[in-house]
């Protein structure tokens, strides 16, 4: 029963890239509307969900947001030899982004199912408050992979390859509950660092060199609505 609720946060990422996609052709002349949108989601979820989240689990978490930056940077260092110089170098954008929203999507099963080994309750409001914050995601990753100039069926692969961690750290959490519960808060500090990471290295650098005034107003927007989404689930 409780990857079926996983898989149910799962279809909630998928409707936001099918949303995308719905409006390919405004979306794709729009794209770097979308990159400052999907930075503003990534940095609301780090500092207004997941840090505090991370914290009230364990305080000393904290230093895991600077791992999770930190790992991000040398992978793209060394793995996917960036930073380049190209002026319209995107290529690593998908692939960087695609790793990051699909951790996090590891994680968000995890938490569900630590939700529901907690009472029904408290799985139920976590699976709905992680269905809310996943629709966001979906646009973010589709509208990243369109900005990195992606084919139709290449964004519906990776966006369904990145919601599908979801019901598999699902899994996960139910068949290693007893040894990851006490880490959670570690996981939650290292995504975090890796969505820091892909805002201000990737996502916003892409906002500055398109200098359109517009993406700064879609970033302000991505923050407003996951805080906005998040004090409606908490309350």
């Amino acid at each position: 029963m409780v990857i079926l609720y996983s898989f149910l946060a799962m279809l909630s990422a998928i409707c936001g890239t099918l949303l995308v996609l719905k409006f390919s052709e405004w979306s794709r002349k729009n794209s770097i509307l979308l990159i400052g949108f999907a930075a503003g989601v990534m940095l609301s979820i780090a500092f207004v969900h997941l840090i505090p989240e991370a914290i009230e689990h364990n305080p000393d978490s904290i230093i895991y947001v600077f791992v999770g930056f930190l790992f991000m940077f040398f992978l793209q260092y060394f793995i996917f030899f960036h930073p380049c110089h190209d002026e319209h170098c995107d290529v690593h954008l998908g692939a960087m982004s695609t790793f990051g929203l699909s951790l996090h999507s590891f994680f968000d099963g995890i938490i569900i199912s630590i939700g529901f080994d907690a009472n029904t309750y408290i799985g139920l409001m976590t699976t709905i408050a992680i269905m809310l914050h996943k629709l966001p995601d979906g646009v973010t990753i589709t509208g990243i992979l369109m900005h990195s100039n992606k084919s139709i069926k290449k964004i519906l692969t990776y966006s369904v390859a990145t919601a599908v961690f979801t019901p598999i750290g699902t899994l996960a959490g139910l068949l290693f509950s007893g040894q990851i519960s006490h880490l959670i808060g570690n996981f939650l500090a290292l995504t975090s660092g890796t969505f820091i990471y892909l805002a201000a290295a990737d996502l916003i650098p892409e906002t500055h060199k398109a200098s359109n005034k517009r993406a700064g107003m879609c970033l302000l927007a991505g923050v407003v609505i996951v805080a906005f989404l998040g004090h409606l689930v908490h309350h």
